[in-house]
């Protein structure tokens, strides 16, 4: 059984962390080092740590604390180090939503533009999906690599999307977990050290935020959203990198599909020059703050983009993971289309409603073990302000247990209102920050 305190031995007793953050109090640079230190090492008690957690999620943290507890964070394991490559590097990283399926079409477009792109990304849990959950829908792909092969990727291909490695940043694994269980997820301090300590890891000098905002997103207000993308642009530039932040809409998903091998598709699409306005539309933006960011202004994103310049640069991230660019994606063995009641014009279309639809058809996972199925998800035909008729094919499931469509068709349900008149366009960029 796990001690209640901490070894005898430690410079300190988590109790007296514990007391100091629920009176309000802050903690000393020493006191975080070593509680970070030794909860990663298995030191203090779980049922300490999660005290902690929640004095910190009712308390907050103060600017000095909240840098120092990131900088421990990432001092709990390895650094990476790119300063050997010839070109400036550049990371990107979204808080998550239905559809978002931006860094595939972007990490290879800043790439074209002489920028390196050390892209470390994760799973999807939930109803927002995960990039490399979408990557491995392509043949022969692979998520991990090895340090030294990422290094020789960025030098020749110029990026790379890939998992993290075991020893980046192991005191997020262990406390990411026990947010998950204590309620403490959704603290400020603790969501922007959790992002942030990873994407300092990482030695990128310039870092573009996404923070999306909305009912599929994970901060549900702009005001939420702001004080999130302050808080890790406050991190990012106290550590000497170069950040900013773009405030995106995430009330209605991205593009017209969600769902693992159906984004990989259109990402495919906007590398052709084509793709849904939207998905275009933040791909550039990104893509252009991330290039200014990284001091290369020689070529305009948009360009590259409709040139094939950055198709060329996917095909050999893709190949150089093991991936076959040209083999045909997987396809869901089943499909049903939901189609419109009535004339009108689409009102809205529920982003949160959509993500709990991919998820329950199998595109996503209720927890981190679960497989997903690569071919399932959905697929828009409408958006938000056109015109629809009756009968006409609004939404289709893909899946390949076809048991799960009634309950992807509870999920929909009033998840999207047609009306007579054309709703208020929503702005895709809501705010920027940095």
């Amino acid at each position: 059984m796990t001690t209640a305190t901490s070894p005898s031995h430690a410079p300190f007793h988590a109790v007296d962390l514990i007391r100091t953050k629920r009176d309000g109090g802050e903690l000393s640079d020493a006191q975080i080092d070593w509680v970070i230190a030794a909860y990663t090492a298995h030191e203090i008690a779980e049922e300490q740590m999660s005290a902690l957690a929640m004095a910190v999620f009712f308390r907050g943290l103060s600017g000095r604390e909240l840098n120092r507890w990131t900088q421990a964070m990432i001092n709990s394991g390895e650094r990476l180090d790119f300063s050997s490559l010839s070109k400036p590097t550049a990371d990107k990283h979204s808080t998550g939503g239905v559809g978002d399926k931006i860094t595939l079409p972007l990490a290879p477009l800043v790439a074209a533009c002489g920028v390196a792109v050390p892209q470390l990304s994760g799973r999807g849990l939930g109803h927002t999906g995960g990039t490399l959950d979408k990557l491995e829908s392509i043949p022969g792909w692979r998520a991990s690599v090895t340090n030294k092969e990422m290094l020789r990727q960025l030098a020749e291909v110029g990026a790379v999307i890939c998992a993290a490695g075991a020893g980046l940043v192991p005191a997020d694994k262990k406390l990411y977990a026990l947010r998950d269980v204590t309620g403490t997820v959704e603290s400020i301090p603790l969501i922007a050290s959790s992002i942030m300590s990873k994407k300092l890891a990482t030695g990128t000098a310039a870092l573009v935020l996404d923070v999306k905002v909305g009912s599929g997103a994970f901060m549900k207000t702009l005001e939420s959203a702001s004080e999130l993308a302050q808080t890790m642009v406050d991190l990012g530039q106290a550590a000497g990198v170069r950040t900013m932040a773009l405030l995106t809409d995430m009330s209605s998903p991205l593009g017209l599909t969600a769902g693992n091998a159906l984004e990989v598709e259109e990402s495919i699409e906007v590398l052709a020059g084509g793709g849904p306005a939207d998905v275009v539309g933040l791909t550039v933006a990104l893509a252009r703050e991330m290039v200014i960011a990284a001091g290369r202004t020689d070529h305009d994103p948009a360009d590259l983009l409709t040139s094939g310049v950055a198709m060329d640069v996917w095909r050999s991230m893709i190949r150089a993971q093991g991936g076959d660019p040209d083999a045909a994606l997987p396809t869901a063995h089943e499909t049903e289309v939901i189609t419109t009641e009535r004339d009108g014009i689409l009102q809205s279309l529920d982003a949160l409603a959509v993500g709990e639809a991919a998820w329950r058809l199998g595109a996503g996972r209720a927890r981190k073990e679960h497989a997903v199925q690569p071919g399932a998800g959905v697929v828009l035909h409408a958006k938000p302000g056109m015109r629809v008729w009756a009968g006409q094919p609004l939404i289709t499931l893909h899946t390949d247990t076809p048991e799960r469509f009634a309950w992807a068709r509870d999920a929909l349900a009033g998840g999207y209102a047609i009306g007579d008149t054309v709703p208020e366009e929503r702005p895709l960029i809501l705010d920027r920050i940095g």
